[in-house]
């Protein structure tokens, strides 16, 4: 689970109100089938302004889910981290007024949520919150997406309390890969600089 999060911009009161214009002077709203790309069937869409807005919202259980890209340990000793946790997350599409999608944002947070080794039963709590949000700099091409994650990750070692591990700050990514980060981002020191020593002290409370 490597998920870091953003918070996006508020929708500025003007752009809710209801305009008055002449007949014929506003075009119509794409229906949700016509947007490129169209939003999922979960999603409710409205009219904003000169385009569209979407919004929905899930929650989502996991349970004992295997990370395979996390492994302590070697040998008869090695596990692979399972997951848990329950994941509530609001959603946000924003389409212009060709239909073309702009702006998608996924804030989301867990709750009781903990890494646990399957072989020991020993667990480790985590809070997380953030927001996902991505910029299609061409409309409707994913091709040209940025994504920028903001958020909070921590993780506690139940025998000391201590915090094992903490995730905080920003990551953007571009078409490329990694454009930038900032604050503590020990996933990216991971699996984009390849120090995966960053886990030591979470292997140590679940061994």
């Amino acid at each position: 689970m490597i998920r870091i999060s953003k918070l996006t911009p508020a929708l500025a009161a003007a752009a809710i109100g209801v305009l008055v214009m002449a007949p014929g002077a506003v075009a119509a709203q794409p229906a949700p089938q016509d947007l490129n790309p169209p939003p999922p069937d979960f999603y409710t869409c409205k009219p904003l302004g000169a385009g569209t807005i979407c919004t929905a919202s899930l929650h989502e259980e996991k349970v004992s889910e295997p990370q395979q890209e996390l492994v302590c340990g070697t040998g008869a000793d090695a596990f692979v981290i399972h997951d848990t946790g329950l994941i509530d997350e609001r959603l946000t599409r924003r389409y212009d007024a060709d239909g073309n999608l702009t702006k998608r944002s996924i804030f989301e947070r867990w709750t009781e949520a903990y890494w646990s080794n399957p072989l020991s039963g020993k667990t480790v709590p985590y809070t997380q919150t953030g927001t996902i949000t991505t910029v299609l700099t061409v409309p409707g091409d994913f091709s040209s997406a940025v994504e920028t994650s903001v958020g909070s990750n921590v993780y506690f070692d139940p025998a000391t309390h201590q915090k094992v591990l903490t995730t905080a700050g920003r990551v953007v990514f571009g078409a490329d890969g990694l454009v930038s980060e900032s604050g503590q981002q020990p996933f990216i020191d991971a699996f984009e600089h390849g120090d995966l020593s960053v886990f030591d002290a979470v292997c140590a409370a679940l061994a």
